[in-house]
């Protein structure tokens, strides 16, 4: 039966061609891959392999060949990987689009299968479209703490970069050599010279990205490089100070705004406030006591008591999996190994189930490895920035340790359980 014309797509534009849609993959496959790389390390520090309270992509199986233990040093790497995982993805975004559009006859062909090799290539494209779209727009949707799609962010995001990423590999096996041919065929900087006037469509090939029809350019290759280039920028303006943190952080406009609770001390972001937990006020009153086990021993302890055991400083940031961040904090409090000394493992303290006061949702349990409860800046903190920790930022106690995703540092601490005989399974 044949197709009404009206409902086959025009595609007349005189810029679309081998050469242009070459120089926006060569884009893609300088960003991706670290996109791809920093998402599986900002996996890896949450130490799923640890406990399975800490693991939200419980089947994963084979897909977690590459865990390794998250280490403490630098104290800012999750900062820094996060950062660039979040950041990049966003300023890819405009080149994407545009990848996108300068093939888009090749996705809407028809017939749209031809042969067993065509429905193969078919579903490769269905496959690198349907799981690079799906991946962008979660991770933008996550960034917005807008969680509008079914299920947890978490394994959608986990799973989806995997077929993203099989189907991007075997896109670029296939297409490199004729984008290598495309980008050969023409003068990048010659093109980048080219006006108005002087722009004409590329010569026919056997691609189907050439317009057999084209229409008059209204823009330049050079404008729409350019368009594409100052879209990134833009975006990576208005995204980058929620990573960097500090007086940059008010040109984050992409960012979850609202989220700061007030000034002073305790007047650095958030993304959960107490009131958002179903914690109530008696969990968190004079009545809290926070409860030490391990070792067959526990120990029960009043604010005031561990107000009483040694006090230590660390200067800390937060950094958190939308890719925001604050500048160092100065956390007071007790040090984990000391509590762990507590009940008798002050000498090698194993890792440590925490447990939060808070009644509902994600991450109100976490295990820590023995290397972040060793380190002598994970604290139990009392204080931040010389004043006693808000409602909001985890009063009477929260953990804070050097290098690990905001979620691990557990709010409103009320048990700790060192060594992994007393985690849930």
């Amino acid at each position: 039966m044949k197709v009404p014309a009206r409902f086959i797509p025009s595609w007349r534009s005189p810029l679309r061609g081998p050469w242009l849609t070459s120089v926006f993959a060569v884009a893609l496959l300088a960003g991706i891959p670290l996109l791809f790389l920093t998402g599986l390390v900002s996996y890896t520090a949450y130490n799923p392999d640890l406990a399975p309270v800490n693991d939200k992509t419980p089947d994963k199986g084979v897909l977690g060949f590459y865990l390794f233990a998250w280490p403490t040093d630098p104290y800012w790497l999750y900062r820094v990987t996060q950062g660039v995982h979040v950041t990049l993805g966003v300023v890819l975004v405009p080149v994407l689009l545009a990848k996108l559009w300068s093939v888009a006859p090749k996705l809407f062909v028809r017939p749209p299968v031809r042969s067993l090799g065509h429905a193969l290539d078919r579903l490769s494209l269905l496959l690198l479209v349907g799981g690079g779209l799906f991946e962008f727009a979660t991770g933008i949707l996550n960034i917005q703490l807008n969680y509008i799609f079914p299920g947890s962010f978490y394994p959608l995001h986990f799973y989806g970069a995997w077929v993203f990423i099989g189907a991007f590999v075997a896109h670029v096996a296939l297409r490199l050599p004729r984008t290598v041919r495309a980008l050969r065929g023409r003068n990048f900087r010659a093109e980048l010279r080219t006006p108005l006037a002087r722009t004409v469509p590329e010569p026919p090939d056997t691609t189907g990205l050439v317009s057999r029809t084209p229409a008059p350019p209204t823009v330049s290759r050079r404008g729409a490089l350019g368009m594409v280039g100052l879209g990134s920028v833009a975006l990576f303006v208005v995204t980058v100070g929620q990573s960097i943190g500090g007086p940059v952080r008010g040109t984050a406009l992409l960012a979850p705004h609202g989220r700061t609770p007030g000034p002073g001390p305790n007047g650095f972001q958030i993304n959960k406030g107490v009131r958002a937990t179903g914690i109530r006020a008696r969990d968190i009153g004079p009545d809290w006591r926070l409860t030490v086990r391990g070792g067959g021993r526990e120990t029960v302890l009043t604010r005031e008591q561990l107000e009483r055991l040694p006090q230590h400083r660390a200067d800390l940031p937060i950094a958190c999996v939308e890719g925001w961040s604050t500048s160092d904090q100065r956390w007071e409090g007790v040090r984990l190994v000391d509590l762990a000394a507590l009940v008798g493992l002050g000498h090698a303290p194993p890792a440590v189930y925490v447990e939060s006061a808070q009644r509902h949702g994600s991450f109100r349990a976490v295990a820590l490895r023995d290397n972040q409860v060793r380190d002598h800046r994970s604290l139990l903190a009392l204080r931040v920035n010389g004043a006693v920790l808000s409602p909001d930022h985890g009063h009477p106690a929260r953990v804070i340790v050097p290098g690990a995703p905001g979620v691990m540092n557990t709010k409103w601490v009320r048990r700790l359980s060192f060594g992994e005989s007393s985690w849930p399974v």
